[in-house]
């Protein structure tokens, strides 16, 4: 595909372009009033900022990153009569109150030309909703290639964990089954990078059970610095949950750049995580809740670990050969154009 991309940001209705900055200017607001009641259309003059930008850049197309922001622009979509594609992630699919909010995605439902879901799991969710099948794409995006070319060395006896402090990612849980782990094994070590509203719960979590010498809390990683742990460590962990507002993964990025990376993963199955990782052959899968199943997995790649090394020799192999970036990319460029073909 050979186009121009304008990046429009800034909320479900985009207030920003990139290179650009706001579109409705202050001076501007008072004409776009003008305008409305000279020439009702039913738009907001941030709306109205932001069709006037898409006519003057002549957009062919919307591709609407996260459901929300599909339902708000679809209107616009349909008034310029120009195609639009909705991408949804994870949350957008899955949170009981975007949902409502966004009307069961009705509006982008009917007028998008293709609606992108991450997971098998988010595509039957946005089939409950009413999504038309006719209309569903499951494509789930690929890691950095970057990740592909790391050898680890599995020297370390460390576990690590990358992503946000929040419900759906449980990182108490991972805590809580690590801390089972050093009965048998008490040299061993957990590292979870991220921040969020969870951070000073897990924090709390690790003094009480006095395991400060074998949890770290690092913080927000560098790439460099999760590259590191990547190539050191013995295994990738998360335990994704649903958590009770309805929030699910997509499928999770740094699962995807672990196995990449040639880790196993010990995980949960939850979301686009099955998908990718496929139970005893590239990773080890767990039901949500079950910490002592996850200890239980932990112990068994400190017990053995050739069969770490197999379980991410094969992890590699998988994602290499099914869930490369390009392959991801070739396919929404190929949405794109079929869109734009079809309009």
């Amino acid at each position: 595909m050979n186009a121009e991309v304008f990046y429009y940001y800034g909320g479900s209705l985009p207030l920003y372009l990139e290179k650009f900055g706001k579109l409705l200017k202050t001076k501007d607001l008072l004409f776009y009033k003008i305008l409305e009641k000279i020439r009702p259309t039913n738009f907001k003059p941030e709306e109205l900022a932001f069709i006037r930008s898409l006519k003057k850049n002549k957009i062919q197309l919307i591709f609407a990153q996260y459901g929300p922001v599909g339902n708000r622009l679809a209107k616009i979509s349909k008034y310029l009569d120009i195609p639009l594609i909705t991408h949804f992630h994870g949350y957008d699919a899955s949170v009981y109150s975007a949902i409502e909010e966004c009307h069961n995605y009705s509006e982008a439902f009917n007028y998008s030309t293709f609606v992108v879901a991450v997971s098998i799991a988010m595509k039957q969710n946005l089939l409950r909703l009413g999504c038309p099948d006719e209309k569903l794409i499951y494509s789930t995006y690929g890691p950095n290639e970057s990740f592909i070319n790391l050898v680890p060395k599995f020297t370390d006896d460390t576990f690590i964990a990358i992503g946000r402090f929040v419900e759906k990612k449980a990182p108490y849980y991972t805590i809580l089954a690590f801390s089972k782990v050093l009965d048998k094994f008490p040299n061993a070590k957990l590292v979870i990078g991220g921040d969020g509203n969870l951070f000073e719960v897990c924090k709390n979590l690790v003094y009480y059970l006095k395991l400060e010498n074998n949890v770290f809390l690092p913080g927000v990683l560098s790439k460099e610095d999760f590259v590191g742990y990547l190539e050191n460590s013995l295994a990738f962990v998360q335990h994704s949950i649903t958590a009770i507002n309805g929030d699910q993964e997509g499928t999770p990025v740094a699962i995807l750049e672990a196995s990449a990376a040639g880790l196993p993963i010990i995980a949960t199955f939850h979301a686009g995580i099955p998908d990718v990782i496929i139970n005893e052959k590239t990773g080890l899968l767990i039901n949500e809740h079950d910490v002592d199943a996850m200890a239980q997995k932990m112990i068994m790649l400190l017990q053995n670990k050739e069969y770490a090394i197999q379980l991410g020799k094969k992890g590699k192999e998988n994602i290499k050969s099914n869930f490369s970036q390009e392959r991801h990319l070739k396919i929404l460029n190929d949405l794109v154009d079929k869109a734009i073909e079809t309009a």
